[in-house]
């Protein structure tokens, strides 16, 4: 549902507007996201909120780094690199709360060599997960960044499938049909759209 509210919040905060057309691809994707999940999830009440509030703040974040991006004239490694130092200030103030300090799997060790260094790559890993998403959204848009993770969704399922013969079933299937469908549409449409904008340009005196 991340894809719907980015559209809403940019439609009604940012005054962006969307075609009817790049709308109508988000049918296809959301009941494809929908088939592919709803008999693998249970919901709750508790859950559901959860899952409303996560989708509400990334949402948000991807909305702003967009945002951020154009407003104060930066790229995607200059944002990172304002942005990375004040979440790892925050994150150290929740830590003590939820994680031990001192003992086995506590901040502050003992730590063995091959712990210290999956935590040290998946630093790595998550750096350049990060500067992608910064890249892609300051490149494109917050909606178009949505359509790479739903890409990312179907080949995930199919890799599975095809390399390790995880179950996959017809509404699974159906589901990535779907999904796949909406992402073709929407990549066909918006570069129509940027084809007809240039046309525009060029014809103004």
């Amino acid at each position: 549902m991340t894809t719907p509210v980015i559209i809403f919040i940019q439609t009604t905060y940012y005054k962006k507007t969307f075609s009817t057309k790049i709308k109508l691809t988000l049918v296809p994707i959301t009941l494809g996201v929908i088939l592919n999940s709803y008999y693998d999830v249970k919901f709750n009440l508790l859950g559901t909120v959860f899952a409303s509030l996560g989708v509400l703040v990334t949402s948000l974040y991807q909305v702003w780094v967009g945002a951020k991006q154009h407003e104060l004239q930066v790229n995607s490694m200059q944002l990172l690199f304002y942005q990375a130092p004040l979440s790892s200030l925050f994150l150290l103030c929740i830590i003590p709360f939820f994680e031990p300090l001192t003992g086995e799997g506590g901040i502050f060790g003992p730590w063995s060599l091959p712990a210290l260094a999956t935590v040290l790559v998946s630093g790595v890993v998550a750096f350049l997960v990060n500067l992608s998403i910064y890249w892609i959204i300051g490149n494109t848009s917050a909606v178009t960044y949505n359509m790479f993770g739903h890409f990312k969704f179907c080949i995930t399922l199919v890799g599975g499938y095809v390399l390790f013969q995880d179950p996959m079933s017809i509404n699974q299937a159906l589901g990535i049909l779907c999904t796949l469908a909406g992402i073709l549409s929407y990549t066909h449409i918006k570069l129509m759209e940027q084809e007809e904008g240039k046309n525009r340009l060029a014809q103004r005196p």
